[in-house]
């Protein structure tokens, strides 16, 4: 897990929360996604 990454307890908290039907274009890791996200916002960057 890098230092930004969502814990394997939030993660399965989160997870049933997010949509699970596909709609045209191939979705993408979510958890990567988040990931990336809450990098932004805890580091700052723009």
């Amino acid at each position: 897990m890098s230092r930004y990454g969502l814990t394997e307890f939030e993660w399965r908290v989160i997870a049933p929360l997010l949509p699970n039907k596909p709609r045209g274009v191939p979705r993408v890791d979510d958890r990567r996604v988040l990931n990336g996200i809450f990098w932004v916002l805890r580091s700052g960057a723009p």
